[in-house]
């Protein structure tokens, strides 16, 4: 068998990846290749999976939905021949005889169904959490949001029933009910977003020996996001927060963690933090002291930091569902985009509940983590909530062994088993 990964974002390459890697371990693995349609696939290229048809970064960094102006933007950088050569990538994939995983949400779950192709779908984009909990719908919702009974609308639903769809993945308990009452043959194995979290003894030592003893310590995660130059802007609002922090447990060393992507100019970061005032000192890492403060910036221990953390300071995507999925509080505010505005953070304050605290002032910072970590049935209830709006490590294998069998049946036998 032949396997092309078509996704449609940073986060989702990252999970492509994951599955990818279980994939390629399993008796009789397919060939693999992948087709990233936003960015340039680099973590395909650093898991050594061949890139396959054009890649090019757009301006809006695959966020168009939030802007026009952002289209507009693509537009003129070339989005439509990108587009159409994809489409042909993918159809020319078909006609070899390979199958695709699509990876996102309806845009690479449709160049899967255009390119005449078997294949496999893995929903990260969207979950029934967005409109309600297990209990109720969410208040204030608009009437004719999921007027079709399911934030996926009837076409997305059309495209994940077809005989040719083998498998499909969601995100959430919840979104796979939901959709297999409606008739798709909808499987819940967990999320891939949780895997290879796990920690290495080595860098947890050297992150913990950068600090100098203390009786008492609050360790907050800091998780700019990974674009440039949005992380910057991002950053900016993270040290106001950080001395809001500061002031309100100036009574405990407050340990703080910067988990940066490694494509990320760690110059800019350093320079923000000496204009605030802090000071550079000597460390395992890059580090800064400020008050009560210290501060380390890291390229290359993003799950050390999770583990280690009380709480999180986060404007960013995947990074934030996974320290939610670890159990943690995360504080968030909106910056100016294109990814992490208003409409971002509040969409993503529901799709992962009560771990969320949203701010609209990064300077409340501060007063509002005092009251939810000094609140024990609070903190109880925010890691039962990240366990199960995320769910547990394994997914990734989980799903590479059901692409793994089905890719062995008989052409369209796929969706008829998965629904049993």
């Amino acid at each position: 068998m032949k396997l092309l990964c078509i996704s449609n974002g940073h986060g989702e390459d990252g999970i492509a990846v994951r599955i990818l890697k279980q994939l390629r371990q399993l008796p009789g693995a397919p060939t693999l290749a992948a087709l990233p349609i936003v960015g340039e696939g680099r973590a395909y290229e650093k898991a050594g999976i061949a890139i396959q048809g054009p890649t090019q970064a757009m301006p809006s960094g695959g966020f168009i939905y939030m802007d026009r102006h952002e289209l507009l933007r693509d537009l003129q950088g070339g989005l439509v021949g990108l587009t159409l050569a994809q489409l042909k990538t993918a159809r020319d994939w078909a006609k070899s005889g390979g199958k695709i995983l699509a990876v996102g949400d309806i845009v690479p779950l449709a160049i899967a169904w255009q390119s005449g192709a078997e294949y496999f779908f893995i929903g990260t984009a969207k979950s029934e959490y967005y409109l309600r909990n297990e209990a109720h719908r969410l208040p204030g919702r608009p009437m004719l949001e999921g007027w079709s009974g399911s934030v996926y609308v009837p076409w997305e639903r059309w495209l994940m029933a077809r005989p040719r769809c083998q498998g499909v993945f969601l995100r959430d308990q919840l979104t796979a009910d939901t959709l297999q009452r409606l008739g798709v043959p909808a499987l819940y194995p967990g999320n891939p977003m949780m895997d290879e979290l796990e920690t290495r003894a080595d860098k947890l030592a050297r992150l913990t020996a950068t600090f100098p003893p203390a009786p008492t310590r609050l360790t907050l995660a800091l998780l700019p996001g990974s674009r440039a130059p949005e992380a910057f802007d991002n950053w900016q609002r993270m040290v106001s927060a950080i001395a809001s922090v500061m002031e309100t447990f100036g009574d405990r060393q407050v340990r703080l963690l910067a988990a940066l992507a490694p494509s990320l100019n760690l110059a800019a970061f350093k320079d923000v933090l000496l204009d605030a005032g802090w000071q550079s000192v000597a460390g395992e890492y890059p580090t800064f002291q400020c008050g009560n403060g210290v501060l380390v910036l890291t390229t290359n221990a993003f799950a050390e930091c999770l583990h280690l953390a009380d709480a999180a300071i986060a404007t960013a995507g995947t990074a934030t569902e996974q320290a939610v999925g670890l159990g943690k509080p995360v504080l968030t505010f909106p910056g100016s985009g294109p990814q992490f505005t208003y409409a971002f953070a509040e969409a993503q304050s529901r799709l992962l509940g009560p771990s969320i605290l949203l701010l609209h002032d990064p300077r409340a910072a501060g007063a509002t983590l005092q009251v939810c970590l000094a609140d024990s049935p609070r903190l109880q209830q925010i890691a039962e909530n990240g366990r199960r709006r995320m769910g547990l490590p394994g997914a990734a294998g989980a799903i590479a062994k059901a692409v793994h069998q089905h890719s062995a049946q008989p052409p369209y036998s796929g969706a008829a088993s998965l629904a049993t």
